[in-house]
């Protein structure tokens, strides 16, 4: 395993972080892993040097919380955590979604009781909140550092003045600044390019992009992506412009490029993204032992300059996603 730090911060990560979105239960989706082999993938993780998880309160309704933090007993030392807040946890409490003091304050306590720790490593903002002054967001995970529940404040999917206002709001006020951002980029959607990761990386913001192998887009070749089920029961595979913007053709490209080097399609996809110099740790998630072992490996691939321009070339611009 390689680690990075992750952005201008002091913190350890491994260059790839466990995402543990898969995790919990199938009643929630039906890909979704139960506790058993939820543990026995976390298990391999920890045995293949990865030392960084990846959650949230809304993944199977806080049970992929619950299945991290007792997987990880006896390793809570050695592992950084991560887990989020933002999407409404219960129907009939309003407050149980975005990023109020009320909203943050409740719902980490819950994240930190279905974790089993008293401090998580790292708190994400899951999304922005156009309802929430960015001051009482700031104030709030400010205070939680303050509290000792929080060691570093993070933010996903925005737009990069977002993100900026976040940082300046944070430098005026003295508060706790986002070390990272969580975003949504992978081989066919690249918009992040634009603004977000040349902005994070002259803030010193680490990225940490979630969906790098397109949710599953790029693991098997287009034609066969609608037989799996996956592909057969989620809807958000559909809501992403993977297909559109040179997408196709990028996908058959990675399956060439796999063919040729014995590799699979998701290890070469993911070796283009740990490629990028603004990347600090891809989030990826699985389903089975042997993927996850599949993508470590994808950590000794290297790939030349004609094939980063191969792999790039067709891709044009798409519609913005992943920011709702």
């Amino acid at each position: 395993m390689e680690y990075t730090t992750l952005g201008d911060t002091g913190l350890e990560v491994s260059r790839l972080c466990l995402g543990c979105m898969s995790f919990g239960s199938s009643d929630w989706r039906p890909w979704v892993l139960e506790e058993e082999a939820s543990h026995e993938i976390i298990d391999r993780a920890i045995d293949l040097g990865i030392n960084f998880f990846d959650t949230a309160n809304m993944y199977s309704k806080g049970e992929s919380e619950r299945i991290l933090g007792s997987a990880l007993e006896g390793h809570r030392e050695s592992s950084v955590v991560a887990t989020k807040g933002f999407f409404q946890m219960r129907e009939d409490d309003p407050n149980s979604g975005g990023l109020s003091r009320k909203a943050i304050e409740q719902e980490l306590a819950a994240s930190l009781e279905r974790l089993n720790m008293e401090t998580v490593d790292l708190y994400q903002t899951h999304r922005w909140d156009e309802t929430t002054p960015i001051e009482e967001t700031m104030r709030a995970l400010d205070d939680a550092v303050r509290r000792g529940q929080v060691r570093y404040v993070g933010a996903s999917s925005m737009w990069a003045h977002q993100l900026a206002t976040a940082l300046h709001t944070s430098d005026r006020l003295g508060l706790e600044r986002f070390v990272s951002m969580q975003n949504h980029y992978n081989l066919v959607y690249r918009e992040e390019e634009r603004e977000m990761l040349p902005f994070c990386q002259g803030a010193g913001v680490g990225v940490i992009p979630w969906s790098p192998l397109a949710r599953g887009y790029l693991t098997r070749p287009d034609g066969d992506v609608d037989a799996t089920e996956r592909g057969e029961t989620e809807e958000h595979l559909y809501a992403h412009p993977y297909r559109e913007g040179g997408g196709r053709e990028i996908n058959a490209r990675v399956e060439e490029l796999a063919t040729e080097r014995g590799v699979t399609m998701a290890q070469i996809a993911l070796a283009w993204l740990l490629h990028q110099e603004a990347v600090d740790a891809p989030i990826v998630g699985t389903t089975s032992v042997e993927h996850l072992e599949q993508a470590v490996e994808a950590l000794e691939i290297s790939l030349s300059d004609s094939d980063l321009e191969y792999l790039e070339e067709p891709y044009e611009p798409v519609r913005v996603s992943g920011h709702e």
